[in-house]
């Protein structure tokens, strides 16, 4: 059996900087986790000190706190600082430019609907930056019905799928006279989901490695699968089943932008060394 991996996966460059901000600062807290990627925070946790803490309010004044690549929310961030707590910023660029637009759309007019997972904490940053507040959907069934004023900004969650984005733009814009639609998908996402679309539709068996909260990472699985019925969403490779591979050539890999080199090479590894 053949293994090849997709032509763009694993750490993003928002994660590389964030990986390398946490490691330049030892002694140090994430608030949340850094990224989503338990394995990888717990080896910052063991060769760098780097502590994670759920509760913003735990923080006291001295102590230094790392903003997670998916940003917190805005009042959080400035309650934060007006503690004396010694913030370093580790928000990807990618997530600080939907943040940006959000406040400068909301203080504009604009009704701002982002289009994205609520729950996420990169949402939830975003969202806080609508100074008018914001509408956060998943679905084109999640605006019918709203009343919206003829101003709209639309805003996508950094690593969605961009033909579910286009299906929300396409409805809001031939009913209101102006729509502003952002393109806040990161290049990185484009990027791995074009080559998964690639490798899924050649593959017998699809490989997706990465945390299970990951959304990047559901999102590369959403798609092998639409094309590998044989697609696998794991972890590491404690996760493998080797029945899987049993008649199957070639198996594709692909993994989210949390997953580090490392675990993609155990994945790798266990099933060179597993299935001959």
């Amino acid at each position: 059996m053949k293994i090849e991996l997709a032509e763009k996966y694993g750490f993003c460059f928002g994660v590389k900087r964030a990986i390398k901000i946490a490691e330049e600062n030892t002694n140090a807290s994430t608030y949340g986790p850094l990224i989503h990627n338990s394995k990888e925070i717990a080896r910052l946790d063991k060769d760098f000190k780097v502590g994670l803490v759920d509760d913003f309010k735990t923080f006291k004044e001295g102590d230094k706190a790392i903003v997670r690549t998916h940003g917190i929310v805005k009042d959080e961030l400035k309650q934060l600082k007006e503690s004396g707590v010694d913030v370093v910023d580790a928000t990807c660029p990618y997530v600080t430019k939907p943040q940006e637009i959000a406040q400068e759309m909301s203080e504009a007019g604009y009704d701002v609907i982002i289009f994205g997972d609520e729950a996420h904490p990169e949402i939830k940053g975003v969202k806080s930056y609508a100074t008018h507040g914001a509408l956060v959907v998943t679905d084109v069934s999640d605006l019918e019905g709203i009343k919206l004023h003829e101003k709209i900004a639309l805003i996508a969650q950094t690593t969605r799928k961009v033909e579910d984005y286009l299906s929300i733009a396409n409805y809001l814009i031939p009913r209101h006279k102006e729509v502003r639609v952002f393109n806040t998908i990161c290049n990185a996402t484009f990027e791995n989901q074009e080559a998964v679309e690639k490798l899924s539709k050649r593959a017998d068996i699809m490989l997706i490695i990465g945390g299970k909260n990951s959304s990047n990472t559901k999102q590369l699985f959403s798609i092998a699968k639409d094309n590998c019925k044989d697609s696998y969403h794991i972890e590491d490779e404690k996760e493998l089943d080797f029945s899987w591979f049993k008649d199957k050539q070639l198996c594709g890999i692909s993994a989210g932008a949390s997953t580090p080199d490392w675990i993609i090479q155990n994945v790798v590894d266990a099933i060179e060394k597993n299935i001959k």
